[in-house]
């Protein structure tokens, strides 16, 4: 029985002992052991730097989809908004054209009321006006529809605004239609040459 139980004892028992009877070299037992240790440590830390991988993916991955939300919800009412910038040209007109006649004062200042609730609603939303009158013309936020002659100098300025643009936090929602001035190089006089009257009178003799 004795026998039967040394027999099913493995090279990796602590008491193993060879069929002949020869014990296992306790280094050999220490150095398989400091081998399987540092095989365990290899894969534990093998282990943790792919957990530490995937954290700083998850962590970028979150980051990531912030901000992209964020940017769908700045950008979200970009359609709808378009669409109501027509309403406020007509109603900036309409204000304009109310000022124009004294009859119409308790009109005019209604619809002064009404434009800037527009306007404070619009601007709460991310939309502010671009600036273009009497500044350089920018092809990245405005159109130009036509040029004007010049003769005061100015060249490459915005002298009328034909529709009025708009930004949607910083991004063009609708350029500016714009006129824009092209200086006009006057003419230079023709030169006529003079003959000195002395040289003119001995050509003539």
């Amino acid at each position: 029985m004795e026998q039967d139980n040394t027999d099913a004892r493995t090279p990796q028992d602590p008491d193993y002992e060879d069929p002949a009877g020869a014990a296992i070299d306790p280094d050999i037992k220490i150095a398989k052991l400091e081998a399987d240790l540092k095989q365990k440590a290899t894969s534990v830390e093998a282990l943790n730097d792919r957990l530490l991988r995937l954290q700083a993916e998850f962590e970028n991955y979150k980051k990531r989809m912030a901000r992209e939300r964020s940017e769908f919800m700045k950008f979200a009412n970009e359609g709808l908004i378009l669409e109501c910038l027509p309403v406020l040209d007509n109603l900036e007109r309409a204000v304009a054209t109310a000022r124009s006649s004294p009859e119409a004062q308790g009109v005019t200042e209604g619809l002064e009321i009404i434009l800037r609730l527009f306007q404070a609603t619009l601007e709460k939303a991310g939309v502010k006006p671009i600036v273009a009158l009497e500044h350089e013309f920018d092809p990245n936020l405005q159109q130009a529809v036509a040029q004007v002659g010049s003769t005061d100098g100015r060249d490459n300025l915005v002298v009328e605004e034909v529709r009025k643009g708009y930004l949607l936090e910083g991004r063009v929602l609708r350029p500016s239609l714009v006129k824009v001035a092209r200086a006009i190089v006057p003419p230079s006089e023709p030169r006529v040459s003079r003959v000195d009257e002395g040289e003119s009178g001995n050509r003539n003799l």
